[in-house]
C-alpha cells in the first residue's frame, strides 16, 4: 500500500497544536484553579487620622487589619503648600467641614477581586485606589474643585462615582484604572450617591451650603440650590430633578429643610427615606406618586445645645439604613447622642440607644444587625434590629465616619511591612 504524504504545512501546525495541549493540560489529578477565596469584612474610615481599620462583618466584628490610606501625604501636602489656591481650600475644609482637622478619608469600596480599596479623601481632593497587599497607591484621580466627598459603587462593582462637593459635579470612575467614564452637574454641594439595585438609575443628593452661620430657617434661601438629581446609570444623562421644597410645602412642613442627606430606599425602590439638614428625624417619599408621605419626628435630647450653628455641617442626624426585609429603620441621631430602629409600619421608634455623635448607619454582613460610628468615641456599635438592643462596641480609629461593607483576601491581616 502506498504511504500518504502529509503536506508539510499540516506537520508543522500538528506538531504546534501537541505542543500547546501539553503546555495547558493540567497535571493528572489537578483541577482547574479557582479564584482566590475572600472573606466580606467592614472598613471604617477614620476620618481625621488617615486611616481604615478592617473589621470582620458579622459575630464580634474582631479587628481583622489596619491600612494607612494617605501613604503619600508628604508629596499631598508639598503639593497643596506650593499652591496658593489649594493651600486656601485646603485650610478651608480644615476648619470648615473638617471642624478643625484635616479630613483624610469620606468613603471606601473594595474591588471585585478584593485586591484594591478605593477611597475618596476630601482634604486632598482625589479618589485612590489602595493595594491591599502592599498598601501602595494604584492610581490616583483628582476631582475638579479640589474637594471629593460621598461615592457609591455599581451594581457590578466596575464604577464608582464620586461627588466633588465644590465643582457641583459627580464623576464615575473606572475603578480597576481611575479612568473617568463620565460626569453629570447636579445641586450645589453634591453629597450621597444611590445606585439602584439594576444599576439603570443613579440618584445623587446636594445639600447646599452648610458652612454659613445663615441657619435660622428665615435665611434658608442662602443656602444655594439643593436638589435631587437622577440620572442614566449608564449613559449618566439626567432623567429628572427633584427638589424637595416644593414637596415639603404640600405636605405642610415647610420649616423643614429641602437638603437631602442620607437616605435609605426601601428594598421593592417603591419608597426614598431621607434625612434632612437641622431635623431630628427622617421623611417618606413616594418615587411612583412624587409626594412625602409621612414625616417621623424622633426625640429630642434634653442636652442638646439648641444653637443651630453649633450643629457638624448642618446635620442633627446624619445615617440611615433599613433591615433587608424592610421592616426597620435604623437612624443616627449625631446631635442628640443617641441611635435608635424605627418600625417602618408604624414608625415608632425602639429604645434610644446612648451614642457619642454618631454619624452613620449600615448594615451588618447578614443584616441582622445596624452598625453606626461613634466619631465621638471612637468607636462602631451593633445595634440588633429585632430588638432595638444595643450588642457590642469596638473601638477603632480617630474620628470614624463612614462604614462599607467590602471584601479581602481570606488570609488578609493588612498590608506587608516595608
Amino acid at each position: 500500500m502506498t504511504a500518504v504524504k502529509r503536506p508539510r504545512t499540516s506537520l508543522v501546525l500538528l506538531a504546534v497544536t501537541v505542543a500547546l495541549a501539553a503546555l495547558c493540560a493540567a497535571p493528572a489529578g489537578a483541577e482547574p484553579r479557582a479564584a482566590d477565596p475572600l472573606k466580606e469584612v467592614l472598613f471604617v474610615g477614620n476620618n481625621w487620622d488617615g486611616t481604615a481599620d478592617v473589621v470582620r462583618s458579622t459575630g464580634t466584628f474582631a479587628k481583622v487589619g489596619h491600612i494607612n490610606v494617605i501613604p503619600d501625604k508628604t508629596q499631598r501636602l508639598t503639593e497643596i503648600y506650593l499652591n496658593p489656591v489649594r493651600l486656601a481650600i485646603y485650610l478651608a475644609i480644615q476648619q470648615g467641614p473638617g471642624e478643625g482637622h484635616d479630613q483624610y478619608v469620606d468613603d471606601m469600596y473594595t474591588t471585585p477581586d478584593g485586591k484594591s480599596v478605593v477611597v475618596s479623601r476630601p482634604s486632598f481632593g482625589d479618589v485612590v485606589s489602595l493595594d491591599l497587599a502592599t498598601g501602595k497607591v494604584n492610581w490616583r484621580y483628582e476631582v475638579a474643585g479640589y474637594r471629593s466627598d460621598h461615592m457609591a459603587l455599581s451594581p457590578d462593582g466596575r464604577r464608582v462615582v464620586v461627588s466633588a462637593s465644590l465643582a457641583n459635579t459627580a464623576f464615575v470612575l473606572d475603578i480597576q484604572t481611575g479612568r473617568q467614564l463620565g460626569s453629570f452637574r447636579t445641586g450645589d454641594k453634591p453629597h450621597e450617591n444611590v445606585f439602584t439595585e439594576d444599576g439603570r438609575y443613579l440618584w445623587n443628593m446636594s445639600i447646599g451650603e452648610v458652612q454659613t452661620n445663615l441657619d435660622d430657617p428665615l435665611w434658608d434661601w442662602t443656602k444655594g440650590d439643593r436638589h435631587i438629581t437622577v440620572v442614566d446609570g449608564t449613559t449618566y444623562q439626567p432623567i429628572r430633578t427633584i427638589d424637595m421644597r416644593s414637596r415639603l410645602n404640600a405636605f405642610g412642613r415647610s420649616d423643614l429643610s429641602n437638603a437631602v442627606r442620607p437616605v435609605a430606599f426601601s428594598p421593592d425602590w417603591s419608597k426614598l427615606y431621607f434625612q434632612v439638614s437641622f431635623f431630628n428625624g427622617f421623611v417618606e417619599y413616594s418615587v411612583a406618586t412624587d409626594k412625602i408621605t409621612r414625616v417621623k419626628t424622633l426625640p429630642a435630647n434634653p442636652a442638646t445645645n439648641p444653637d443651630r450653628t453649633t450643629w457638624p455641617n448642618d446635620s442633627r442626624d446624619h445615617g440611615l439604613s433599613m433591615s433587608p426585609d424592610g421592616a426597620k429603620v435604623c437612624v443616627a441621631g449625631t446631635v442628640d447622642d443617641y441611635a435608635t430602629v424605627v418600625d417602618r409600619t408604624t414608625l415608632q421608634e425602639g429604645p434610644l440607644v446612648p451614642a457619642s455623635k454618631p454619624y452613620w448607619a449600615t448594615l451588618s454582613g447578614d443584616g441582622k444587625s445596624c452598625i453606626i460610628s461613634e466619631s465621638g468615641a471612637n468607636q462602631i456599635t451593633a445595634i440588633d434590629f429585632a430588638t432595638g438592643q444595643k450588642i457590642l462596641s469596638v473601638p477603632v480609629g480617630y474620628h470614624p465616619q463612614r462604614v462599607r461593607l467590602g471584601h479581602v483576601a481570606a488570609d488578609w491581616t493588612g498590608p506587608a511591612a516595608g
